[in-house]
């Protein structure tokens, strides 16, 4: 292994494999099928245990938990895993928890994203590409965060949820319905309060486009429909002119099984 560095104190069980670059702090451990890419550094006292699979550049600070047992009862020992993309940042005490058998036995983690201190990752979950997690959001367990969501501190996902490509969610939220991509939300329980206006145009969306997904949002929050009865009438979506935000808003309608949150007053 080329240019690794493994403090004297660190721990690894024989199964370890590091990329060229790596270094492993003081006092921590790694105990399992573990990989980790080129340039991953590992600060000290953090444990990686189980079958975890991590790309590049990972930076992982002291006193992360990745890849430990599921909270999870029917949980037996099953050889589950963690699959982590590239260049991530797991903040201080960051916990992510393995796979269970009730799903795919795999918990996700994409690339180029930014777990806040204290953040906790449910078995099952997984989290896309650029999204950030603020200081104490939890996951729980079979969790979908899609790419460029921004959770912000002290919120709460519960079990099943998805929220949605590009959506930002308020501080101190809970999260027990899903949220349409492009939305904001915030209170708790969560509710939808418009669309996330800021983040589109950061992602380069036209004046128009942004402007039309607008009032597609405020036609549904206004009609006496329900979210998908509204998607699914011809003459109420006749009068939309279609875009990616509001094809994405109609998918994610229509494929929620826990039901879409309401919109706040």
């Amino acid at each position: 292994m080329k240019n690794v560095q493994v403090h004297s104190t660190a721990i690894l069980s024989e199964n370890v494999q590091l990329g060229e670059g790596c270094i492993i702090g003081p006092y921590s451990i790694l105990d399992g099928d573990i990989t980790l890419g080129k340039n991953c550094i590992v600060e000290p006292h953090s444990v990686i245990k189980g079958s975890v699979e991590a790309g590049e550049g990972n930076h992982f600070f002291q006193f992360c938990s990745i890849g430990e047992v599921p909270q999870d009862l029917s949980y037996k020992g099953e050889d589950t895993k963690v699959q982590i993309g590239d260049h991530n940042t797991f903040r201080e005490y960051v916990s992510v928890h393995r796979g269970t058998l009730k799903q795919d036995g795999i918990t996700i983690i994409g690339s180029n994203n930014l777990l806040m201190a204290h953040t906790h990752i449910g078995h099952d979950s997984q989290i896309g590409n650029s999204c950030i997690l603020v200081n104490s959001a939890n996951i729980a367990g079979h969790v979908v965060i899609k790419d460029r969501v921004i959770l912000s501190g002290a919120s709460a996902v519960s079990q099943f949820v998805t929220v949605g490509k590009g959506a930002y969610i308020g501080g101190s939220t809970t999260i027990d319905r899903d949220i349409p991509s492009f939305c904001t939300a915030l209170g708790n329980r969560v509710k939808i309060k418009g669309i996330n206006i800021i983040g589109l145009r950061r992602q380069g969306f036209s004046r128009e486009v942004i402007a039309e997904s607008v009032e597609f949002l405020r036609a549904i929050e206004s009609s006496a429909f329900s979210p998908r009865s509204f998607v699914e009438n011809k003459e109420e979506m006749a009068t939309f002119e279609r875009n990616e935000i509001i094809e994405q808003i109609v998918a994610d309608i229509l494929n929620s099984k826990v039901g879409i949150a309401a919109f706040s007053n």
